[in-house]
């Protein structure tokens, strides 16, 4: 599993001198996340967005200051969010047997830190002014259309990557 993340993400959990791994497309799309850190009204959040479907998470990033606390925060949440979501099969089934193999890396794909860029940008909007928390902010920019998937929204294509 290849966790790719932003330069500011990398050095708050210490791993400033990241190697930019290349992306493989025969590879398992569950495999591959991107991960950026941002701040709304001084909380931190991350968001954790898959590179095929732009599948995204929101969680907070207060207190992760090392690659073995971002891990253990990160995998259960994935886990918890997939199960209600209703994507646990894709969790169990690529995901979990992957779990103690796990690499960090830069981001490489431009296209898919300007996606996360978008949806970081909704997700301040539903934080700071409506009152949800991160794991309600995860399904609704889920549901939004993205050019990146030809208008498609994240939630259908994670779906039809599972089935």
């Amino acid at each position: 599993m290849i966790f790719r993340l932003t330069s500011k993400l990398s050095q708050k959990i210490r791993l400033a001198s990241l190697q930019a791994l290349p992306t493989d497309q025969s590879t398992n799309p569950f495999l591959e996340w991107n991960a950026n850190l941002f701040t709304v009204q001084r909380s931190q959040y991350l968001i954790l967005t898959n590179t095929t479907s732009l599948y995204s998470m929101i969680l907070y990033g207060r207190g992760i200051t090392s690659d073995k606390q971002f891990i253990k925060l990160v995998l259960p949440y994935m886990k918890e969010f997939m199960l209600i979501d209703g994507n646990e099969l894709a969790y169990e089934r690529f995901i979990e047997p992957e779990r103690e193999r796990i690499f960090f890396s830069k981001i490489v794909d431009r296209r898919v830190l300007g996606s996360m860029n978008d949806l970081i940008f909704q997700a301040k909007i539903h934080l700071a002014h409506g009152n949800k928390s991160p794991f309600d902010v995860s399904f609704l920019i889920n549901e939004s259309p993205m050019s990146y998937l030809n208008y498609s929204n994240p939630g259908v294509e994670f779906r039809k990557l599972i089935y």
